[in-house]
């Protein structure tokens, strides 16, 4: 199955605590179905002190779910869903993905 989200997507976060909150995607776990998002679902974590880092308490961002984001449309950057079709002709045929709200392309 193609993936609707991919890495260095903007995202909207649909639900939880950072509903609402615009995000670049850092790394999708399809196995787990969850997203890593720039900025978004931050937690404290508490780390040792190691030779190359530093201890304390650090913060970073923690998995989100797929179902729970959704691309940000392009033109208005409001959430939309996606959709794929084929551009092109002959051999130069090209799957892509386009945002149902306004048609426009996300990647092409």
């Amino acid at each position: 199955m193609a993936a609707k989200i991919k890495k260095g997507d903007r995202v909207v976060v649909l639900t939880g605590r950072d509903k609402g909150r615009t995000g670049e995607v850092i790394e999708v776990r399809p196995a787990e179905r969850r997203a890593l998002v720039r900025g978004v679902n931050l937690v404290k974590r508490h780390q040792r002190q190691t030779a190359t880092q530093e201890g304390g308490v650090i913060t970073k961002e923690a998995p989100i779910d797929l179902s729970n984001l959704a691309i940000a449309d392009p033109k208005d950057g409001k959430p939309t869903r996606v959709g794929f079709k084929f551009v092109g002709e002959g051999r130069d045929r090209k799957k892509v993905r386009f945002a149902k709200r306004s048609g426009v392309e996300i990647d092409g």
